[in-house]
């Protein structure tokens, strides 16, 4: 490609930019070019635009983690990452890897012109919802369609933070990228909000399974930054599964679960609120309203369990703990041989999801224990 090829074809991608052309037209002045086909996709690797007669795949995301055929560009807008631009059937053209760099280039500046305005009036939108600024549901719903979001019923909320190297916008974006590809919502966008170095994921969460499966992937995060060879070391907190309107709570609870958790196992690691137990209560300083909710939770299913079966996991684990968890004084107190109470014993942990080889499980059944006892 002569010199002045190369300044015509940089001209054009100028005129296309100043007429408002945006990137489709710039993907479609690339694929005429260069004579292929053209795939954009954001940086989560989702459709943008397509042109050109080339057989074009769905995504280029093959090309970049498997060495399929193309040529793929990031597309940048200063240090952050907004999408990928590929080009297929241009192995023998000369010069296609050069107008690739230079389409993206020219790209880059509209998507993130256009993204920094949609992220602005959706993170407002986030925000709102997550300080309950909307005077009902029925408003905050009628906002959300504005924005083009199906809000969903409810939302668990996941803060994330992380420890890395370079500019914060850079990190953030990364970032949202990695929760963005590993939370997978069935019905509703994920929503994401940014406040100084936290990223707020609202994670939809209409059936138990959804929140379920928000805990497994938020959990795995640090892992899955480490296998992507990211430099990033996450740390996060998963809040409480809460109505769309009311999910201050669902934020405090998660951004309690990052603190705790940063003090109990360090970083990188992502810790839920519902499994810190007792470390909840005495991080917010519980009142005794509180105190009695949590004890009960705790040992519901012990006691449903009991009661359907006729059985006494219950009084044999508050014998356990007040023998000094010596099973063979809690086996003459019940009197039972000591097998039964190791196999009770292991009944209890499955029943309540907890293992009495943990000192964090064993701190939350014996506050549960100890404040049932104070308020009954």
């Amino acid at each position: 490609m002569r010199p002045e090829e190369i300044v015509d074809f940089a001209e054009a991608l100028a005129r296309i930019t100043a007429s408002g052309g945006g990137p489709k037209a710039l993907a479609a002045h690339l694929a005429l070019a260069a004579g292929g086909g053209v795939l954009l996709e954001d940086a989560q690797w989702r459709h943008l635009a397509a042109a050109g007669s080339q057989r074009i795949p769905a995504s280029a995301r093959g090309v970049v983690e498997s060495g399929a055929p193309g040529k793929v560009q990031r597309v940048h807008s200063g240090e952050l990452h907004v999408g990928w631009l590929a080009l297929f059937g241009t192995n023998s053209k000369p010069d296609a890897e050069l107008m690739l760099r230079l389409t993206a280039a020219a790209i880059g500046v509209e998507l993130a012109r256009d993204a920094v305005g949609s992220r602005a009036k959706k993170g407002t939108l986030w925000s709102s919802l997550l300080s309950e600024g909307f005077s009902d549901i029925a408003a905050a719903r009628e906002e959300a369609e504005a924005h083009g979001i199906a809000l969903a019923q409810q939302y668990c909320i996941v803060v994330l933070e992380c420890d890395a190297t370079g500019a914060l916008p850079a990190v953030m974006t990364e970032l949202r990228a990695l929760a963005g590809d590993v939370f997978h919502p069935v019905d509703a966008e994920l929503g994401f909000l940014e406040r100084e170095q936290s990223l707020f994921v609202f994670v939809p969460a209409a059936r138990a399974v959804d929140a379920a499966n928000a805990k497994t992937a938020a959990g795995l995060l640090p892992r899955t930054a480490a296998r992507r060879k990211s430099e990033l070391r996450i740390s996060g907190g998963v809040g409480t599964v809460e109505p769309a309107a009311a999910l201050a709570r669902s934020g405090a609870t998660a951004a309690a679960a990052l603190a705790i958790g940063r003090r109990l196992f360090g970083s990188p690691h992502v810790a839920a609120y519902e499994d810190l137990g007792a470390y909840a209560l005495l991080y917010e300083g519980a009142d005794s309203q509180r105190l009695r909710a949590f004890a009960s939770e705790v040992l519901a299913p012990l006691r449903s369990y009991d009661e359907k079966h006729q059985t006494e996991l219950e009084r044999t684990l508050k014998l356990y703990f007040n023998a000094g968890q010596n099973v063979k004084t809690t086996s003459q107190s019940l009197n039972v041989h000591r097998h039964t109470v190791f196999y009770r014993l292991r009944q209890i942990g499955e029943i309540t999801s907890r293992t009495l080889e943990s000192p964090h499980d064993q701190l939350t059944l014996r506050m549960a224990i100890a404040i049932d006892e104070l308020h009954t």
